[in-house]
């Protein structure tokens, strides 16, 4: 490596230990290889960052993400959790497995993790607390269900690695139900022991009669169709992902205004905050597109590619490697900042061992996403805690089986491709 390209991931590393923005962080590291690299033209700088932003697939993220925050205004998210609660009811734990099921469901509509951490920070951790479940728990438990978002089409992330490794979006959507849904149920499990343990009762003891599930589900069966629009949509080529999004905008809209709940207002503020978190991902994005020109230019995933090639001759020590690498790496350094800078260095290797490109997604996706529910810098953690008020050091301590649960399934995730890639041999 040149010099220019040392003193470029020096300035990154620092930036980002320094808490700078990412897309400050990765747009000053860039220019200080422009600046130190004689007779390159710095005009390139701002044309690979335009350039990068300019992929039709990347308007799918600013629909998906008003359709997440126009769903709470709409009234699906109390509606989808009044479902949950009848299913889940008689489950040790009560609104601790509600938590985990409307995660499951809600995914397939907010797609984001700390959107779904935040709403069901403010809304089921306080109910939570008064069923007797501990403030510290429920803020535990609240966080790590909402790991399982990203894993449900439409997952942001999802979205943001097909981009930037060239994989479909489509296959990725469809990859992630099974990971996620099993998730959930291993999830569940461990709460019901917890729970027991603890003595934290069901809701009710009773099985629900059928009259009980049909009216939840009757008023929460149109935006659970929404998961089924959108993958089969883009199964079928009825619409791109791009245009999936806009019809999952419209159908919120829709149903917002059929359940009388959508107002103007409410509308204008969902337009607002979807331009405000748009525009961070996609600064972002555009910081990643000139990094990775850097990248490619100094050849460096083809450099990097032969020497883990050269010392790792299995794909499933490959994977290991990888995995252990992003959960280390997650503990210092905010999850969009990783996809960017080692989503171009890593899937390549991964085509060189012949792994799946959907199934290594998958594994790269969890991994990253466990790495915001960890400390120092877990992102998820800290807009939990900064929520419902729970001390870090409590949060770690009650985190811990959750810990051991998700390093557990990223094990299952690495040695079982099917998992991933089950559902879309299967559709695809």
């Amino acid at each position: 490596m040149t010099m220019a390209v040392i003193a470029m991931l020096c300035v990154l590393f620092v930036l980002l230990f320094a808490k700078v923005p990412v897309f400050l962080a990765v747009f000053g590291a860039s220019a200080v290889y422009f600046l130190l690299t004689p007779g390159l033209n710095a005009a390139i700088f701002a044309q690979q960052a335009i350039t990068g932003t300019e992929s039709i697939t990347l308007l799918a993220i600013p629909f998906f993400v008003a359709a997440g925050v126009l769903m709470n205004n709409a009234g699906v998210t109390q509606r989808i959790m009044n479902l949950a609660i009848v299913l889940t009811g008689r489950l040790r734990g009560g609104l601790a497995q509600v938590n985990i099921v409307l995660s499951l469901m809600m995914g397939g509509l907010s797609g984001s993790a700390l959107a779904d951490a935040a709403m069901q920070s403010k809304i089921l951790v306080p109910a939570m607390v008064k069923q007797g479940i501990s403030r510290t728990f429920s803020s535990v438990l609240t966080a790590a269900s909402s790991i399982i978002t990203p894993l449900i089409p439409p997952g942001i992330g999802l979205i943001i690695y097909g981009s930037i490794a060239h994989v479909s979006i489509g296959k990725l959507f469809v990859a992630g139900i099974v990971p996620g849904a099993l998730l959930a149920v291993i999830m569940m499990f461990l709460v019901s022991r917890i729970s027991k343990r603890r003595g934290y009762e069901p809701l009710r003891t009773t099985r629900p009669k059928t009259r009980e599930i049909a009216g939840p589900f009757r008023h929460a069966v149109l935006p659970l169709c929404l998961p089924v629009i959108i993958i089969g949509g883009i199964r079928f080529g009825i619409f791109t992902t791009t245009e999936a999004g806009a019809v999952a905008v419209v159908y919120v809209v829709l149903l917002g205004l059929f359940y009388r709940k959508l107002k103007a207002r409410d509308l204008l503020g969902g337009l607002k905050e979807t331009i405000v978190t748009t525009a961070s991902i996609l600064l972002i994005i555009a910081a990643a597109a000139t990094f990775s020109w850097i990248l490619t230019r100094e050849m460096i995933p083809q450099q990097f590619s032969q020497l883990i090639v050269g010392s790792i001759h299995n794909e499933w020590l490959f994977l290991l490697a990888v995995g252990a690498f992003l959960l280390i790496v997650g503990m210092f350094i905010e999850g969009n900042a990783t996809m960017i800078v080692l989503v171009p260095l890593f899937a390549p290797i991964a085509a060189t061992f012949g792994l799946d490109p959907v199934h290594f997604a998958m594994v790269f996706i969890f991994a990253n996403t466990v790495g915001a529910f960890t400390p120092p810098v877990g992102t998820l953690m800290f807009v939990v805690n900064s929520i419902t008020k729970t001390k870090t050091a409590d949060f770690i301590r009650e985190a811990v089986p959750f810990y051991a649960l998700f390093g557990g399934f990223l094990l299952l995730l690495m040695f079982v491709p099917l998992l991933s890639t089950g559902l879309v041999n299967l559709l695809y």
